[in-house]
């Protein structure tokens, strides 16, 4: 408001300014005299005022047209000038409209369109870096691999663009099942920038693919550096690839250093059930046993498993049953509801022939998590405490369509795998398999439930078992599946006590 009445004010004062120097110059006697070729001009105030403003009028006139003259000679002597500046922001103007366009198109799946107004833009342009990127998307989404191939090696010229081109080209040959040349361009892709997340995590899925685990403990170290990785990941993860490190290492007969790998790997991850079992063993060839009770039962803490048990049980191979089962409580006591040491204890009192004690041990597993492994164990009891065959048999069949209990399963793509690997070999994910029930009817574990030889140890006796025929033909007959194969193998651990 006050703004504004400033503004009128100060017009006010300009017109009355205005109309005072003119009624001054028109009250003024005095003018001014022009003599040209005998020709006489007199000219008063006011006419003087007004031909000097006319004649400054001219005099610009003449300097534009001079200048315009001048640009226009050097427009057409190819120097750059105002007219050229024109041209060139008109030509720019449609440039970036038609790029505009072309983006627009691409992300409305208008493949074709948008390479033609990819083209388009380049002709005004002449930024191949800005139309080349939607020109390869365009031909990728039209199918063009080709065309689009070559954008991709066009893109490696240029310092700017040269990791998109490596980027396109690694995806192209990651579609086309060319692992190892999209591993090399992952790796360049990685030198060229580090810090990008997507280009760590494809590198490193390749590197774990083929088994490169001192590259992928560099790639992974680098997310860590770079923030894309939390802490307590990286831990883990740098655990499997140690692990997987001295899987390798103890394969090529170097068993010193496989030792220390598998110990890295412990350390970094107590409760990575494979590394404690491998750590385990390294420290009872080195005449450790202490040292390897404590992994494991650190591990069975977090997480119990067979695995765990069978390593425990190689501390001492030549003790008794009765000593088995002692030394095993120190194992299990911070567990003792958990499923798998109640199986475990069950087992271990089935080695003892003591029944009762091992139907004792399972509890209420039967009726609450009737697995394969329970239920054949039932049989086992039932057979140890002299029961009928049909009784036996009933256990058995209960145990074809139960569920199999835990397994090594992939997070990603739910594939049963027979043991920990650091690969699913399905999905090619990495560091996804974990120890988890499956859904009924998944490919299973055969050797769930055959642990009970390394419990029991070489020295104990072996015992007959109940032959397949035992089970009904019909039974038999009716189940043809890999369950009925895994049962029939678990059949064996029945021992007949007749």
């Amino acid at each position: 408001m006050l703004w504004s009445l400033l503004k009128i004010l100060f017009f006010v004062v300009l017109i009355a300014a205005l109309a005072m120097g003119a009624g001054l110059l028109m009250e003024t006697d005095a003018g001014i005299r022009i003599a040209v070729a005998g020709t006489e001009i007199t000219l008063g105030p006011l006419q003087a005022a007004i031909g000097a403003l006319l004649l400054l009028v001219l005099v610009w006139l003449v300097l534009k047209l001079a200048g315009f003259l001048v640009a226009l000679i050097k427009f057409l002597n190819g120097d750059e000038t105002a007219i050229s500046r024109y041209f060139n922001r008109n030509r720019e103007r449609r440039g970036y409209q038609a790029l505009a366009e072309g983006m627009m198109a691409l992300a409305s799946g208008e493949g074709r369109l948008a390479m033609s107004k990819a083209a388009r833009a380049e002709r005004f342009l002449n930024k191949p870096e800005l139309t080349n990127l939607i020109t390869a998307q365009a031909a990728e989404m039209t199918g063009d691999r080709k065309k689009a191939e070559a954008v991709y090696k066009q893109l490696l010229a240029d310092d700017q663009t040269r990791f998109v081109g490596v980027r396109g080209l690694m995806k192209q040959k990651l579609a086309d099942g060319e692992t190892g040349v999209a591993l090399k361009l992952a790796e360049k892709a990685f030198s060229l920038k580090p810090g990008h997340e997507e280009t760590q995590d494809t590198l490193l899925r390749l590197q774990a693919e083929h088994a490169d685990w001192i590259g992928a403990r560099t790639t992974l170290n680098a997310k860590l550096k770079h923030g894309s990785l939390p802490r307590d990941v990286h831990k883990r993860r740098d655990a499997v690839l140690a692990l997987s490190e001295a899987r390798d290492v103890l394969a090529d007969g170097k068993e010193i250093e496989a030792r220390e790998a598998a110990i890295e790997a412990n350390r970094l991850s107590p409760d990575l059930i494979p590394a404690a079992a491998l750590a385990a063993r390294t420290y009872i060839e080195q005449g450790k046993p202490r040292y390897a009770a404590r992994v494991l039962k650190k591990a069975w803490e977090v997480q119990p498993h067979p695995d765990l048990a069978a390593a425990f049980a190689e501390i001492e191979p030549k003790e008794s049953p009765e000593g088995r089962i002692k030394r095993f409580r120190t194992l299990t006591k911070s567990t003792p509801d958990n499923a798998e040491t109640k199986m475990l204890m069950a087992e271990l009192y089935i080695a003892a022939e003591d029944f009762p004690a091992a139907r004792k041990a399972l509890g209420d597993l039967p009726e609450t998590d009737p697995t394969a492994r329970v239920l054949t164990l039932m049989a086992a009891v039932e057979r140890g405490e002299g029961s009928d065959d049909s009784v036996v048999r009933g256990w058995l069949t209960r145990a074809l369509n139960a569920a199999r209990g835990p397994q090594w399963i992939c997070d990603n793509c739910g594939t049963v795998h027979g043991e920990w690997v650091p690969v699913c070999s399905h999905c090619k994910s990495f560091d996804t398999i974990s120890w988890k029930s499956a859904p009924m009817g998944e490919v299973t574990m055969p050797h769930a439930t055959e642990m009970l030889p390394l419990i029991v140890g070489s020295e104990t006796p072996d015992l007959p078992v109940v032959a397949g025929a035992d089970v009904e033909e019909a039974t038999a007959e009716e189940v043809e599946t890999p369950e009925a194969e895994e049962v029939e193998d678990s059949e064996k651990l029945v021992m007949d006590r007749s």
